[in-house]
């Protein structure tokens, strides 16, 4: 990669909770530039020897339903094959072909249609929402309504199912279960407490919510929602999947269509939006997760040394003493010799001394340019004034 053309990720760090197609969007973040840590938050179990599903199959196979929801592509194809499997999909496919089938958006019709059936309605939308305002709008009162679950209950939907006098029958075709392997899933989490991924991405409400039972198994679920909230970016790639963030107060985004690309696009507007962009001793200093945009050169900086450049840029221009930029330091201790140390590596990774300046006896503060902080802080004069009082006490 040229560091003087860098792609738009570079220098974020973002974590992937995905199991399924976790290769894809890994592979559409790094050809951005994003340094990706990978923590598969759950895994998918298929059902194909189940019982439960294999009796779900056989009683609507003997007593056909009114409608049937297919909710995810994947499911709905392996509950196809499944019943092949079990020498009664032809019997399925029939029951299929004559009952009202609704596929909640674009992908799982095309799973449909490739079983060689046709969807009676889809929504646009991919919202389980728009499928059940579809059906109670239509009336459900006495109707048979077969639902083909995603790896976890539809309580909301089905209980409105219900309450609203129809029979619902749950098909069950996978199920989500934790990782075999919980050590990536408890380095993301250590990562998100500890400041050191950009944004978080989910592609499905049972991998948001694998998480937060994960941190609540080792005891820091409430420093995981804390630093969410305030923290890194919450990357959903649809409503639904937010859900499970947003009821824990956690502010979330998601792209307009729900699909892997577009959520990507949208961390390549988001987290650059998101950076500090400040005009230093003549340079433009863009601060990225774990490294500078310096005049549109990628500079990577260590972790101690972007502890002490965040410190700086939340009071451009101000001096800030060594004591607390050693509090700034992630285990530091109590010597103020470690800042004089990291502030030398910051200095060295930045390629430009004078970024920083040394106020003697003082601390250290940007060298700011004039104006400045009015355009990118609130700190304007005050700021302007500190950098020309603090000339003639500069080593």
């Amino acid at each position: 990669m040229d560091d003087r053309n860098p792609r738009p990720l570079a220098g974020f760090t973002v974590g992937v909770t995905a199991a399924r197609r976790a290769d894809e969007l890994i592979a559409l973040l790094r050809r951005r530039g994003a340094s990706v840590l990978h923590a598969p938050a759950l895994r998918i179990v298929p059902l194909a020897d189940d019982s439960e599903l294999l009796a779900a199959t056989k009683d609507l196979i003997g007593c056909p339903p009114d409608v049937v929801v297919a909710t995810t592509a994947i499911g709905f194809r392996g509950w196809v094959e499944a019943a092949d499997g079990w020498g009664v999909g032809e019997g399925l496919l029939e029951t299929l072909r004559s009952t009202e089938l609704l596929a909640r958006g674009p992908k799982v019709k095309g799973a449909v249609r490739a079983a060689g059936l046709v969807e009676a309605w889809s929504p646009e939308s991919e919202s389980l929402a728009e499928v059940l305002d579809r059906l109670l709008s239509a009336g459900v009162d006495g109707r048979r309504i077969a639902l083909q679950l995603h790896g976890e209950p539809l309580p909301g939907f089905v209980e409105a199912l219900r309450a609203g006098g129809a029979e619902v029958v749950v098909v069950p075709v996978y199920r989500w279960m934790p990782p075999e392997d919980l050590a990536p899933l408890d380095r993301l989490l250590d990562a998100v407490v500890g400041g050191a991924v950009d944004a978080v991405s989910f592609t499905s409400a049972p991998a948001a919510a694998s998480l937060l039972s994960r941190a609540g198994e080792r005891g820091m679920r409430e420093a995981v929602l804390d630093a969410l909230r305030g923290g890194p970016l919450s990357a959903c790639v649809g409503p639904v999947t937010a859900l499970p963030l947003q009821a824990l107060g956690v502010d979330t985004v998601q792209p307009e269509r729900f699909r892997l690309g577009p959520l990507v696009q949208l961390l390549c507007q988001e987290l650059p939006g998101r950076a500090r962009v400040l005009p230093v001793a003549g340079h433009r200093m863009e601060i990225r997760g774990h490294a500078v945009l310096l005049d549109a050169e990628l500079r990577p900086v260590p972790p101690a040394g972007m502890a002490l450049l965040r410190a700086l840029a939340r009071r451009p221009g101000w001096v800030v003493a060594r004591a607390e930029l050693l509090r700034a330091l992630p285990g530091a201790g109590r010597d103020e010799h470690a800042v004089e140390t990291a502030m030398a590596r910051l200095r060295a990774a930045l390629g430009a001394p004078n970024l920083i300046q040394t106020v003697v006896k003082r601390g250290y503060r940007l060298s700011l340019d004039a104006g400045g902080a009015d355009t990118y802080g609130e700190h304007g004069e005050a700021a302007h004034d500190v950098a020309v009082t603090a000339r003639g006490v500069l080593g």
